[in-house]
């Protein structure tokens, strides 16, 4: 009895800790789903799971806004949410072809709101906790999603925006196109899809950009602040 009592304990404190860091709920969940996108990308419920990942992501992510930015900028994700999951249920279960820019266009500006309000929590004070930490890895991954939507928009508003090594004419599938965001993101320059048209090359150069400036800014002084906390104890 006493060691189902300890276990039961055990439990509960490691829930407690978990809530403590819901950053790390959502980085966890946005790794998760992209390492689960490829075994149901092309299959015949693809698309129904593609559409529940994309829920529980955002979810997540609005859960995350809730908590570190406030009713108002809450109310605006909510906003932006749940038009875009509907238009995606629509466009994919629907077979709405026309949908589908307007529904990527409306889960990136999600995004971007979501990592906006994250950026803001971890520049709000000048001590870098843990979850901190964890946020600006969550951050990175709603930015990669969010230009990934955008990549997806540009290329059904102008097929043939990107091509690739292998298969070069076909449109590139959401997998790659994350492949692709995520490249250019970290600006590691391994990437095998490449922007061909002008806009799709000037949407890419803005990633870029965004990227070099997030880990310049953002992540150098949440480094900063960790150290500066070390050597002050």
């Amino acid at each position: 009895m006493p060691t189902d009592t300890a276990a039961r304990w055990a439990r509960l404190r490691l829930l407690a800790r978990i809530g403590q860091h819901p950053s790390a709920i959502l980085l966890l969940g946005q790794l998760l789903a992209l390492l689960a996108y490829p075994f149901v990308e092309g299959t015949p419920a693809g698309a129904a799971w593609f559409g529940a990942f994309g829920a529980v992501v955002l979810l997540l992510a609005m859960r995350m806004v809730h908590r570190t930015a406030g009713h108002a900028r809450f109310i605006v994700a909510l906003a932006l949410a749940v038009p875009a999951v509907a238009s995606n249920l629509v466009a994919t279960a629907g077979g709405v072809a026309w949908l589908a820019p307007w529904s990527a266009m409306l889960e990136a500006l999600f995004y971007f709101h979501a990592a906006a309000c994250l950026v803001a929590y971890m520049l709000a004070d000048r001590r870098a906790t843990s979850d901190e930490l964890f946020a600006a890895g969550a951050t990175f991954t709603l930015l990669a999603w969010a230009f990934a939507h955008v990549f997806m928009a540009c290329q059904a508003l102008q097929p043939g925006c990107f091509g690739a090594v292998i298969d070069a004419a076909a449109p590139r599938s959401w997998t790659e196109l994350l492949f692709l965001s995520f490249v250019l993101l970290s600006s590691t320059g391994i990437g095998d899809v490449v922007p061909l048209t002008p806009h799709a090359r000037a949407l890419a150069s803005l990633e870029i950009f965004i990227g070099v400036m997030y880990l310049t800014l953002v992540v150098s002084r949440l480094i900063g602040l960790t150290v500066l906390s070390r050597s002050e104890r």
